[in-house]
């Protein structure tokens, strides 16, 4: 396979000689020198190559690339302005950054350059040019533990995402066993979250991924998790039947369970998870999670509500647990005796690209988009966050004739 597409060329004007690192010349440098550099654009469609990643203190980097993100026009958008619709759908970036990246043709519409008033059409192809740059994950090998000619049971590491989302492409479990192993295409038939380790199994084509899909939909999945919480948990089967509701832009989920009149209307979507204590030391305990119904993160979640975080969650972690929507992961931290540090979230690129201007970067002030010459543009970047990872947590997932232990980092 080719590495890059080889027809999506464009050249950039390098003056990074810019004392402020913002392209436009007005620095302390002498921001009108230039050098040409040729562009090679990637897309969806090229795989990962071993040669994409460096392995660095234990950590797993992506060399940063320049990538055409390519979506089709919705019908629901149709008939906004191309800047109202990035404004509206992908909200990591101010208002102001769409209305510049569709000026100078960072931001195109089917592969031409078209005003801020432009109002789009169904069906119609967006394309948005980035120089990309992915958060690290963890250097730790996707391990194949079993390979049938239509099922891949792996080990995924934590950190690592299990398909491309948000921040990540390349660093993924699905990346890497195509960049590593050469096994394209894969179908994941669960997932399990970006910071959780353990088994994953991966249907190798379609007609098995629906398999699987008919499976779970009959019930005949049964996942059990282990996970070691702070605090004794109580004796004896505990359920939690409570809503949850996931706010996608803060990438976290919160309980609610109304008032006792039934007076507030619930957000949320219904979720249920037993748990029965399994072992305490007096400090923490080793708890068995039986979700029954599948919400994002159900299982840190409902141990929260219940005053019994995941050890070391410091996205859920709080000591004393409001029963109502909108207790944020920060405020919750604001009562504990831990300060989380930032937490990346998975976001999808249907609802943010998260990205931000590089100014260590050279290739980011200046860069135009296929032969649109002499447009300077910010590009974007995401943050490099750094995980400790010093817990787990255990999930037993059986599907079919299929078993996958899982390991859940304690965050």
């Amino acid at each position: 396979m080719k590495r890059k597409r080889e027809e999506e060329k464009s050249k950039a004007n390098d003056s990074n000689s810019n004392g402020n690192g913002n392209g436009n010349g007005n620095g302390n440098g002498n921001g009108n020198s230039s050098n040409n550099m040729e562009i090679v654009w990637q897309t969806p469609a090229n795989p990962p190559v071993k040669e994409d990643y460096i392995f660095r203190d234990g950590r797993r980097n992506v060399k940063p690339y320049y990538f055409e993100f390519i979506s089709h026009v919705k019908n629901r958008w149709a008939g906004k302005t191309i800047v109202d619709l990035f404004a509206e759908e992908f909200k990591g970036r101010p208002y102001d950054y769409y209305v510049s990246a569709v000026k100078c043709g960072r931001i195109q519409v089917d592969e031409e350059m078209v005003p801020v008033s432009y109002t789009v059409k169904s069906s119609q192809k967006i394309s948005h040019f980035l120089h990309r740059h992915e958060p690290p994950v963890m250097a730790w090998d996707v391990s194949i533990l079993q390979k049938e000619p239509d099922v891949l049971t792996v080990c995924k590491p934590p950190s690592v995402p299990v398909h491309p989302c948000g921040q990540y492409r390349k660093n993924t479990v699905v990346g890497i066993l195509q960049a590593e192993h050469d096994l394209a295409p894969l179908f994941p038939v669960h997932r399990l979250d970006r910071l959780v380790s353990g088994l994953l199994i991966l249907a190798r084509n379609a007609s098995k991924a629906d398999l699987f899909r008919q499976q779970i939909e009959a019930g005949k999945v049964i996942k059990r998790y282990i996970a070691r919480v702070n605090g004794v948990f109580p004796e004896g089967e505990q359920v939690v039947d409570v809503n949850i509701n996931y706010n996608a832009s803060a990438g976290r989920s919160t309980a609610e369970s109304g008032d006792s009149l039934g007076d507030t209307p619930l957000k949320g979507k219904a979720a249920c998870t037993k748990f029965t204590r399994i072992s305490t030391n007096g400090t923490h305990s080793i708890v068995l999670c039986e979700p029954i119904t599948g919400r994002t993160h159900q299982i840190r979640v409902h141990l929260q509500y219940t005053g019994y975080p995941i050890a070391n969650d410091m996205l859920y972690l709080c000591e004393h647990v409001t029963h109502r929507e909108g207790m944020s992961a920060d405020r919750a931290a604001a009562y504990s005796h831990h300060s989380p540090p930032p937490v990346s979230s998975d976001k999808s690129e249907s609802s943010s690209e998260d990205f931000s201007i590089d100014p260590m970067c050279t290739n980011c002030p200046n860069l135009a988009p296929k032969d649109t010459k002499d447009m300077k543009r910010a590009c974007g970047y995401i943050v490099f966050d750094t995980l400790d990872l010093d817990g787990h947590m255990n999930a037993l997932i059986l599907i079919g004739q299929h078993l996958a232990y899982n390991f859940l980092p304690f965050f």
